[in-house]
């Protein structure tokens, strides 16, 4: 009896659910019963508050009126319990009493600041990046907020494009492992609880390989590319249960992803069988006029909608058209009324219709917003999302005994800096400076000393003189580099990613004083500076942390926490390599070496490797990589091989190692990649400690995509690659699958 009791409870639940699910479809025809057209196509329609705002405002002074007219079915950039409840007292005065959906793009937390999405990738710590959004959802949804506008899962290969910090990289593997965590922290134990928000995956689809690295541009590429590496993502947020998508700004293969129906109808809603509403991105649907792909806001109307764009934001296109639309019999009932049901759907689900302000609640907001708790979150988060990139004669960590340091760098005060972009300005935010951060690590045990040396986009060098002056008196110098925090985001390509401004000569010249350097890089996105990778001793890449960003470096500069952080993008040598990635097809003529350039694929003026790989980061201890066994030579179709190896702790500190395994089909009906990440540990190991990790492999390992677009695995020879890095591989063996 004993073992059926899981069984038992596991049906009792879907059962319930089932129940539940019926009991709101049935409330949802009664509400649609009730309907005139205009109150359906009202619940279509998302303006936006008058502040927070995230793309061109259409200015419309009778905002509350339509709201009181049934003509809006959600709002964002309206926030704070008692703002919420306000707006939402002015929709119970409408004739049906819907509730509106609040919306808020919380991207790294709300009240408290969290790493950037990027910077929280490169810790692999699904846990951790789970409980990030659970805490940005908790202080959110305790805000009046029901909706967030994230995670954004484009897969991103280009750091020209400024929104790479707002995903988590180039791989699909683990896009696909974050999206779904990210989802399940915002969703926390479902819609309806009082700390859960909606989440939605963006951009849907294909957004982050915009022809040439810029924002809003056209994308082109084959099904195949499509299916293969951007879909992913997208699949996992489905799995993880994600309320919403947002369909994004680009063109695919020539169509606009707003009056795409192949991605929102023929994917996304019936193969993949989404239930959950697709809002459009801010505008997107009337700038279907400016892509020339619609002649006005009308025909954008009716391409969006029969394409399954479920609401319109901001860009008033489906209010004033619609009506005429159906009238018209260009578009139908039925499909004007499957939009509403979905976004009906949600504001059940999230209980809106029992209590339209039950989560505008002033007090649970002031217990829920910046506590303790909360910013404890925020640091061990930062910590873990620090990428040790070099450490030269053991630079680091930093001696608490040291009598001087110095603070040099136009990003060694900074505190809004450290919040980065896509994040929420409050007043007496309580950012922490990497000075401030080192002042409360030391105390008065140690002098702090300081000068900027120059601004970060400066071509002048008036300011190193003063620096160099400051860094002579220091035992050892800490240099704080990189990015303002409005250098990388939406609207942010670049053509040039080095260092802006003179900041490497600035480090040249600390190096120049024979001190110690340490040099921490600040950004959203990957950044070139290759003098300096070449000749300092010690670099650290911080992103952009958060509230408790100078707490966390602080931390690790000074051991307190070992960094365990690996790139989840490669970093290039030169804007020239762009797009570079790990997994890249194998060629007819693959270089052999850096050195192997005749008549290769290869570049004659620089190598193909990266400046820094992807997977790629150091520790203060090393680790030894031993002993790989599998348990067969060969993997039945249905079956699985357990793959096992020894990873020991070599040094002399406690430290955390990300094992990665990959995988290659060297044969097969496609090209496929020279390798592909298909599974990772992060294992904690004490100092000379060792354990014997395992991984799995099974067929859903090996598939892919083959001419046909048919998700399989083909019998054959694969590799099997282990290391610490995509291009520091520990360990490999051959194996074969058979039928």
């Amino acid at each position: 009896m004993k073992h059926y009791l899981p069984l038992a409870f596991i049906l009792t639940l879907s059962f319930s659910a089932f129940a539940q699910n019926q009991k709101i479809e049935k409330k949802i025809d009664s509400v649609l019963k009730l309907m005139t057209l205009d109150e359906k196509i009202g619940q279509l329609n998302q303006y936006t508050g008058d502040r927070d705002a995230t793309g061109p405002i259409t200015n419309n002074p009778n905002k509350l009126k339509d709201i009181r007219d049934g003509k809006l079915g959600s709002m964002l950039n309206v926030r704070g319990a008692k703002e919420t409840r306000e707006v939402q007292e002015v929709a119970m005065q409408s004739r049906m009493k819907i509730p509106l959906i609040f919306g808020l793009d919380v991207i790294h937390g709300y009240r408290v600041t969290f790493p950037i999405p990027l910077a929280e990738a490169a810790s692999w710590d699904l846990a951790a990046m789970e409980n990030a959004a659970r805490v940005a959802a908790r202080e959110t949804a305790a805000s009046g907020v029901h909706w967030t506008f994230a995670p954004m899962v484009d897969i991103a290969r280009d750091p020209r494009w400024g929104r790479v910090m707002e995903g988590a990289g180039e791989d699909t593997y683990l896009g696909s492992k974050i999206a779904f965590a990210r989802v399940k922290g915002f969703q926390g134990k479902g819609l309806g609880n009082l700390d859960a928000i909606m989440a939605c995956a963006k951009h849907f689809a294909a957004y982050g390989a915009a022809i040439a690295g810029r924002d809003y541009a056209a994308v082109d590429m084959s099904d195949h590319t499509l299916w293969e590496v951007y879909l992913p993502p997208f699949k996992a947020a489905v799995d993880a249960g994600a309320a919403t998508f947002m369909n994004s700004f680009n063109t695919l293969n020539g169509i606009p992803a707003t009056g795409n129906a192949y991605l929102q109808r023929d994917i996304l809603k019936d193969k993949w069988k989404y239930t959950g509403f697709v809002v459009s991105d801010w505008g997107s649907i009337g700038e279907m006029v400016d892509h020339g792909f619609a002649k006005n806001k009308m025909q954008a109307a009716e391409l969006a909608i029969k394409a399954g764009s479920d609401m319109d934001m901001e860009s008033r296109s489906y209010l004033p058209n619609l009506a005429k639309l159906v009238a018209d019999k260009k578009v139908s009932v039925a499909i004007i009324d499957d939009a509403v049901r979905r976004i009906l759907r949600k504001k059940f689900e999230l209980g809106l219709f029992d209590d339209p302000y039950r989560f505008s609640n002033e007090a649970r907001q002031e217990k829920e917003l910046n506590s303790p708790e909360n910013r404890k979150a925020s640091l061990s988060m930062a910590e873990k999302s620090i990428v040790l990139l070099k450490n030269n004669n053991q630079v680091l960590p930093l001696s608490k005994n040291l009598k001087k340091i110095a603070v040099i760098g136009p990003l060694g005060k900074s505190e809004k800096d450290m919040q980065g972009f896509w994040s929420i300005a409050w007043e007496k935010d309580n950012l922490v400076s990497l000075y401030q951060g080192l002042k409360n690590k030391l105390g008065d045990k140690t002098e702090l000393l300081y000068a900027k040396g120059c601004e970060i986009s400066d071509s002048s060098k008036t300011g190193f003189a003063e620096a160099i002056d400051v860094a002579k008196q220091a035992d050892v110098i800490v240099m704080a580099v990189g990015e303002t925090l409005d250098m990388s985001g939406e609207a942010k390509s670049k053509t040039n990613i080095h260092i802006p401004g003179v900041q490497e000569d600035l480090i040249k010249a600390m190096q120049a004083t024979g001190k110690p350097v340490v040099v921490l890089v600040m950004a959203g996105r990957p950044l070139i500076f290759n003098w300096t990778a070449d000749n300092v001793p010690a670099i650290m890449y911080t992103w952009w942390l958060g509230s408790e960003a100078g707490n966390a470096m602080a931390n690790v500069l000074f051991g307190d926490y070992n960094p365990a952080g690996k790139l989840p993008m490669t970093f290039p040598r030169d804007e020239g390599q762009i797009p570079v990635y790990y997994n890249y097809l194998s060629t007819g003529r693959p270089a052999k070496n850096d050195q192997d350039t005749r008549y290769r694929s290869a570049y004659m003026d620089l190598p193909n490797s990266p400046k820094f790989a992807f997977g790629y980061g150091l520790s203060y201890t090393t680790f030894e990589y031993a002993d790989l066994t599998l348990s067969a030579p060969q993997l039945k179709i249905d079956g699985k091989i357990e793959v096992s190896f020894i990873l020991k702790n070599t040094g002399k500190y406690d430290g955390e190692e990300v094992a990665q395994l990959y995988l290659q089909d060297k044969f097969a009906s496609v090209v496929r990649p020279v390798k592909e990440l298909k599974e990772f540990q992060k294992v904690m190991l004490k100092a000379g400690e060792s354990k014997k990790i395992t991984f799995t492999i099974n067929k859903e390992k090996l598939s892919f995509y083959n001419q046909q677009l048919k998700w399989g695995a083909e019998p054959g020879d694969f590799k099997l690659m282990i290391g610490t890095a995509s291009n520091n591989i520990k360990l490999e063996k051959d194996f074969v699958l058979v039928e």
